[in-house]
């Protein structure tokens, strides 16, 4: 069964929508079983209104930069059809989620909040759980799982989401690193041709032994493995 998350950033003109502020852009990047497809969305929207200067330091879009961009209501049915029926990983997601559920509501078109049209995942709060008292900030974690956000000198929201899903890849599995999914593709591929069930007179199976060097190529596997997972895989060595 094909399962499609969306890994959703967006930038706002400031942090409050019950104060009137807006959401100016919006990046998703799309995952069918953990996989990356390259089936993106992006737009940036013309608030009516200006962006608290606060805000220009954290992302750098300007009033002037959005003045020929569409308004929400011209992009909404799109972002909607994008996103409706997908699990939405979002990091710190009561903060976007808010955003969104306010543009829907002032369209008053009876648009489902968000939380009824998608499944919604909280990387802040996962990161939470499973890394106590420490930083979780999407910079802390890419240090943390050892992804490369070089290019994130400003926030934004498509890179961002770029970003969190490697970095979510990384918390769930470390497939971005590891290539995991190779094996995945190869166990699905053994699911098609059925079970075979041997029958009860066959021949005892022949037990053949890692070797010495087989052992070793082994643990600095699962050291690797457990590296990517930022130490929340267990293995004894």
């Amino acid at each position: 069964m094909l399962k499609r998350q969306i890994v959703l950033d967006t930038e706002t003109t400031g942090i409050d929508p019950k104060a009137g502020h807006r959401i100016i852009e919006i990046g998703c990047v799309e995952l069918i079983n953990r996989r990356l497809t390259g089936n993106n969305f992006h737009v940036y929207i013309n608030p009516d209104r200006d962006i608290e200067d606060e805000a220009i330091d954290v992302h750098g879009i300007t009033n002037e930069f959005l003045r020929d961009k569409p308004r929400f209501h011209q992009i909404a049915q799109e972002f909607i059809d994008f996103i409706k029926g997908a699990e939405l990983v979002i990091h710190n997601a009561p903060f976007d989620v808010g955003f969104m559920d306010h543009e829907f509501a002032a369209l008053k078109q009876n648009i489902q909040p968000t939380r009824e049209m998608c499944q919604v995942l909280d990387t802040l709060d996962m990161a939470r759980k499973m890394h106590p008292g420490q930083k979780n900030s999407l910079d802390a974690l890419c240090r943390r799982y050892d992804i490369d956000n070089s290019k994130r000198t400003l926030h934004g929201a498509l890179l961002d989401s770029e970003i969190l899903a490697d970095v979510y890849l990384g918390m769930t599995g470390g497939q971005a690193k590891l290539n995991l999914g190779q094996n995945a593709e190869s166990s699905n591929q053994s699911e098609q041709g059925g079970i075979v069930r041997l029958g009860e007179n066959r021949k005892p199976l022949k037990i053949v032994y890692a070797s010495a060097d087989e052992v070793i190529a082994h643990e600095e596997r699962m050291q690797l493995v457990e590296k990517a997972s930022g130490g929340s895989l267990w293995f004894k060595q």
